[in-house]
């Protein structure tokens, strides 16, 4: 496969600032797509980087949950690159607490990223392939969370469900334009933001008992994100490619 399939193509990609939204606007970006990305951190790091690939890139700090907030951005996109021709929703949130303890505002934030986020961001990028025409291509980075339950994370769990849904329901009505939607699972991927939850200490210990013996990495997430919005994925839509490491045949 050749390094620049992509090409004349751009690409949004959120949640961008660390981790596997990072390492997918960072791969897109190597195999030649333009970059607009966004994050309620600041990610000049990340637009650093993908300048480097040769492409036009842009960022601006968002909140995806924001709807005002996400049509100013994707307003932005149109007038610096011209077009959106894949969306890669990775922008997410977890507050995890037992349910008697969770508060109104912990599941507003949880799912104001994780699945109001990809609703705004998913509707107006739709808008925008079919007025270009289309085709397009949405990729959500889900959770095998979204079918294991795993406890304290109720919002965060349920928000993956509902988002691993709505993929397949818009595969289908965005299908007549050309517009493919598939959805990513992956298992326990080396972040910054598994520091959030655990240690040092209980990742590597806790990483050694999965199945292939370690976490995974954000690259890897990043090169199935590739291949999906490539064109040798052309008749995969309504899919879920699940990058786990086969942590969910154990559970």
């Amino acid at each position: 496969m050749s390094t620049r399939n992509l090409q004349g193509k751009t690409a949004v990609v959120t949640g961008t600032a660390r981790g596997i939204g990072q390492a997918v606007a960072l791969e897109l970006a190597e195999r030649g797509a333009n970059v607009a990305i966004c994050d309620w951190q600041d990610a000049a790091e990340t637009l650093i980087a993908i300048e480097k690939h040769g492409v036009c890139a842009l960022f601006e700090r968002r909140d995806v949950g924001d709807r005002k907030q996400m049509e100013e951005f994707f307003e932005a996109v149109r007038e610096e690159l011209g077009r959106v021709d894949i969306l890669v929703n990775n922008a997410a949130q977890s507050i995890r607490k037992p349910l008697v303890e969770l508060e109104i505002g912990d599941v507003q934030k949880t799912w104001g990223a994780t699945l109001w986020g990809v609703f705004h961001c998913s509707q107006l990028a739709a808008r925008m392939m079919i007025a270009q025409g289309g085709p397009g291509n949405i990729v959500m980075i889900g959770s095998v969370l979204a079918h294991i339950p795993y406890v304290n994370s109720s919002p965060y769990n349920g928000a993956k469900a509902a988002v691993a849904q709505m993929a397949c329901t818009w595969a289908l009505e965005l299908a007549p334009h050309g517009i493919r939607v598939n959805t990513i699972e992956p298992g326990w991927i080396d972040t910054p933001g598994e520091r959030n939850f655990a240690t040092e200490e209980q990742i590597r210990e806790e990483g050694a008992k999965l199945p292939l013996g370690r976490l995974g990495r954000p690259d890897e997430i990043a090169k199935a994100v590739a291949f999906l919005v490539s064109d040798d994925a052309s008749y995969i839509t309504g899919s879920t490619l699940r990058v786990d490491g086969a942590v969910t045949l154990v559970k």
